[in-house]
């Protein structure tokens, strides 16, 4: 920008050379007569060439007035550039030199800073610059001769300014021209959204931690630890739920998933799939079935939310997992010898989709395994392959030793998860842990396969007896265990079919009753008449134990199960 030559344009007024006018009292006299002479033997950009010296234009010999260019002035009007800028209403600044001394400021730059003395460096006489942090910035527009801007700086008197910083022929060295627009109002409408969109955002993380377990089930063959990480402060929370939820029998459920999309909606779907979950747990149905069960609510709730889900049943009998996903990332299991597994199958379409059957299948879990379950949070990156972060997180899973709630914190640590990660992460760990003899000996179990028969009922009597005694249980725990046991299985035998099987299994904090056998026909508690036969059998049971169940099983039949809370010196 060349202010030796710049002035008001008034049409019809004649030629006036650029030397006339100088910049009055804003910079050093000596520029203007030399800048006066390049601006007369260079015209502007965009204006006609000048006539030539004898006074003939360079298409014909016409003497005539010049026509209106851009730069044509009445020579009776002084409007020095220094007047016109000092009636701006924004700040504006001019300095030169390599070390921009001050040559002017504006009226609205006094008002805003306080009025400054010329010829002084600008780091001594406009120090607001250096605090805003101008100064570097101006070095570079004067090195490089282009324009540079800062936005949204706030100055001393409170309001936030944009600065454009412009390179200026001026002085021997150049100089640079400080313009600030007020943007205040915008600033603060853009604070307000922000503190919109975080007051929105921290209501979804409080209902998505609210939905979430405060404290998770513990199961008495498993040890369980669970993490869970919103987005960084910039991104909206999303659907991402875990749980625990035992079962009965010793059996566990573990569940994770992920509803798309962010917001306090995909919370509030979370929230309603998750309780739905448990729901469906309680009736101690195979997976495949409570997914199926979900799929159809999860359409209901919202057609347009899709959301992935894994649930797992863990059963200490079998020493096994029998899992279903609908759409979800498969789970990984580690060996006892740090052989980690991948679980793919059975997948099918994510919740919600609707149209599909849902399958399960079943894997060994013996003591010693570790198993994770996890959202897409923790393995996917933008331009990344998503079987790219599966293997990433298999890798660190194989080195990752601990307790469950360690292996968490090193699986997040590990994959680079941070306080900024802009999508949610949850990870939910299981371990059947491996015991020493002396826990050893709080977790037993036996089993006897029965034929049917008038002898059965007899031989469960006698199996239970002597298991229960081997487990040194008091004499009274001893009596209803063996009375549960005689009720279930005469239960089984008139209202099953082969094969029968009674099993007994301790913890160190219960002791668990049950039969299977080959008819799944569930029983129900009745009212039996005092004249009845039958019909007393599942009562009793329910009546001396602490709680009851039944359930179908995988391969066709059924299980009945009761378990008995074990004495303070013997449970926790």
């Amino acid at each position: 920008m060349n202010f030796t030559r710049w002035s008001p344009r008034l049409p019809g007024s004649p030629r006036r050379t650029a030397a006339a006018r100088g910049f009055r009292g804003a910079v050093p006299s000596a520029r203007a007569g030399r800048q006066g002479r390049r601006a007369a033997a260079e015209p502007p950009a965009g204006a006609e060439p000048d006539a030539d010296p004898g006074g003939t234009a360079s298409g014909g010999g016409d003497t005539g007035p010049k026509p209106d260019t851009e730069h044509d002035v009445d020579p009776g009007i002084e409007l020095p550039v220094s007047a016109t800028l000092g009636r701006l209403p924004a700040p504006v600044a001019v300095v030169h030199g390599l070390d921009h001394r001050t040559a002017y400021v504006n009226n609205a730059y006094a008002a805003v800073f306080g009025a400054r003395a010329p010829g002084r460096p600008a780091r001594d006489a406009l120090p607001e610059l250096a605090e805003l942090g101008l100064l570097p910035l101006m070095d570079q527009v004067l090195r490089s001769g282009t324009p540079r801007t800062v936005k949204a700086r706030r100055a001393p008197d409170s309001r936030s300014y944009t600065f454009t910083c412009s390179p200026i022929d001026v002085g021997e060295s150049g100089g640079v021209l400080v313009s600030a627009a007020d943007v205040t109002d915008q600033v603060e409408a853009a604070e307000r959204l922000r503190a919109g969109e975080r007051m929105q955002r921290e209501a979804a993380v409080a209902l998505q931690r609210s939905l979430l377990p405060e404290k998770l089930e513990h199961p008495d063959d498993l040890r369980v630890a669970a993490k869970y990480q919103p987005g960084g402060t910039d991104a909206a929370v999303g659907g991402d739920w875990y749980d625990v939820i035992t079962l009965g029998a010793g059996r566990t459920a573990m569940v994770i998933g992920d509803v798309m999309g962010r917001g306090v909606r995909a919370a509030a779907v979370m929230g309603q799939l998750r309780t739905a979950v448990r729901a469906y747990a309680r009736l101690d149905l195979p997976p495949h079935e409570v997914l199926q069960l979900l799929d159809g609510l999860a359409a209901e709730i919202d057609p347009n939310q899709i959301a992935t889900c894994a649930y797992a049943v863990h059963d200490p009998h079998e020493g096994r997992l029998v899992h279903a996903s609908a759409g979800h990332l498969p789970i990984l299991i580690r060996d006892a010898d740090g052989t980690v597994r991948r679980v793919d199958e059975p997948t099918g379409p994510p919740l919600g989709t609707g149209g599909w059957v849902h399958g399960s299948a079943e894997l060994p879990f013996p003591p010693g395994s570790t198993a994770v379950l996890y959202t897409d949070g923790l393995i996917e990156r933008r331009g990344q392959d998503i079987e790219e972060g599966v293997n990433a997180l298999a890798s660190a899973f194989a080195g990752a030793a601990g307790a469950p709630g360690v292996v968490c914190d090193r699986l997040i640590r590990s994959l680079g998860v941070t306080a900024e990660h802009d999508d949610d992460v949850a990870v939910l760990v299981l371990e059947h842990p491996l015991r020493d003899d002396g826990e050893a000996e709080l977790f037993r179990s036996a089993a006897l396969d029965l034929l049917g028969g008038v002898e059965a009922a007899p031989r469960a009597r006698a199996f239970a007896d002597g298991v229960l005694a081997s487990w040194r249980f008091p004499a009274e725990l001893r009596e209803l265990g063996v009375l549960a046991a005689s009720e279930l299985v005469a239960n089984s035998l008139q209202h099953g079919s082969p094969p029968m099987r009674l099993r007994l299994r301790r913890t160190d904090r219960r002791l668990i009753v049950e039969v299977t056998d080959g008819d799944d026909r569930l029983p129900r508690r009745r009212h039996a008449e005092p004249g009845d036969e039958n019909g007393r059998g599942i009562s009793i049971v329910a009546t001396i134990a602490s709680t009851w169940g039944s359930r179908r099983t995988l391969g066709g039949g059924k299980a009945v199960w009761c378990e008995f809370a074990l004495p303070g010196e013997h449970g926790h």
